[in-house]
């Protein structure tokens, strides 16, 4: 039975002791003290996982509470850039989908470096249009950096800044430009460890609103669909989650179609940050998996595939995972999505059955991500590492250290 993650009354205190309840793996993570948890460096990862469900519903609420903002945002445009670095990145892709098919126009994710290096040549053709710049702390250095070269190649394009931290330097920057609209999240979502987790799924979410906009309750309805699926994630597979992270893969292939394949990006890289690159992971689509990639799937990999809800696509990604078992490829597979049939997986598989209702297959990355951010977390600590900063040499930090910004050469 679903816990209502909608009720005003459902405190973090009271999710987390409900989880103990029914998960033992939760009941494990918990029973330490606050000290201990810190000690063993996963106090913050964990519970900014276990927190994503309630978290969606605030961001769903302050997004309805700036509808009016975002239908002048995106009035009249013909074309929206999504742009942030890393996991922001991803996060821009996986609103992409969703936005493209609802506005009706070109959406595009544009990587911040790419800004940064090319300029007006990384953004989409087309005038006048909206970039929307994400960013969990806005302190990275391409995060002012690249929103600073387009407000100077395209001063009449319109800005939407949708970060986690209000007093990142993004935000302050350019709260003062007429150009920009500022949205920060609520603060709980600004992850305090390594890793993105929740900042991701709710920038996302926050995102994908600029394509809701027009029917506020729709959207509200939505997310509440989203988050009671995700909470079924949490109170009903991580003990099994957490089972199949002690299995003995060193590589870990993604596999997602559309929206879902930028979902299994952002999964590929947590489980790479999260076991300090101890596990070596790819991210790809089924069909792209044929052209080379199938050649890197060896008996120590674990395949995670997001089953698309498209009957088509799912006729396509269901021929190459029966290529893949005539073929003997991987270790064993974890199969997430709406209504996995019985016969998708054998007996060394894992089905992680989403029970989401009256949601597109566009909105669901947000799911895969949860599965992919409970297997990283549960390798990370199998590995002997520290969730809340696994990069025990420091090769990664929580915000990527200050570099050089070269100014670009002037167009012949």
């Amino acid at each position: 039975m679903l816990i209502p993650v909608h009720s005003p009354f459902l405190s973090q205190t009271e999710w987390l002791r409900h989880l103990s309840e029914v998960q033992q793996v939760a009941r494990e993570m918990l029973e330490r003290s606050d000290e201990e948890q810190r000690r063993r460096g996963y106090f913050h990862t964990f519970r900014e996982i276990c927190q994503q469900p309630a978290t969606w519903l605030r961001t769903a609420e302050l997004m309805r509470s700036r509808a009016a903002e975002l239908r002048e945002l995106v009035a009249g445009i013909s074309c929206l850039s999504l742009s942030g670095s890393g996991s922001s990145e991803y996060a821009g892709d996986c609103a992409r989908p969703a936005l493209r098919k609802r506005l009706g126009i070109t959406v595009e994710a544009v990587p911040a470096g790419a800004l940064l290096t090319h300029g007006r040549y990384a953004l989409p053709v087309g005038e006048p249009s909206l970039m929307v710049s994400l960013a969990r702390s806005g302190d990275s250095p391409e995060s002012v950096g690249a929103l600073a070269v387009v407000r100077r190649l395209e001063p009449n394009a319109q800005h939407l800044v949708l970060t986690c931290n209000r007093e990142g330097h993004l935000c302050r920057a350019f709260r003062e430009d007429p150009k920009v609209r500022v949205i920060v999240l609520d603060d709980v979502t600004n992850d305090r460890s390594l890793v993105m987790t929740s900042s991701f799924t709710n920038m996302v979410l926050g995102a994908s609103f600029l394509g809701l906009s027009n029917d506020s309750a729709d959207s509200i309805a939505r997310v509440v669909g989203l988050a009671q699926s995700a909470a079924g994630i949490l109170q009903n597979q991580m003990t099994a989650l957490a089972k199949f992270a002690r299995k003995p893969f060193r590589r870990a292939l993604f596999l997602g179609s559309g929206a879902r394949f930028a979902a299994a990006r952002e999964a590929s890289l947590k489980m790479l940050e999260m076991t300090a690159g101890r596990v070596t992971t790819m991210g790809e689509t089924f069909l792209g998996l044929r052209h080379g990639p199938m050649s890197a799937v060896h008996n120590d990999t674990l395949v995670v595939c997001f089953l698309s809800s498209d009957p088509v696509v799912r006729a396509y990604e269901a021929d190459v995972m029966s290529e893949m078992d005539q073929k003997q490829l991987g270790l064993a597979r974890v199969i997430a999505g709406d209504d996995v049939p019985p016969d998708f997986s054998g007996p060394q598989d894992l089905a992680i059955p989403y029970q989401s209702q009256d949601v597109d297959d566009e909105d669901l990355p947000v799911l895969d991500v949860i599965v992919g951010q409970l297997l990283a977390f549960f390798r990370c600590l199998q590995e002997g590492l520290r969730p809340d900063s696994p990069s025990e040499a420091g090769v990664i930090r929580r915000v990527v250290q200050s570099f050089t910004l070269h100014p670009l050469q002037p167009i012949a």
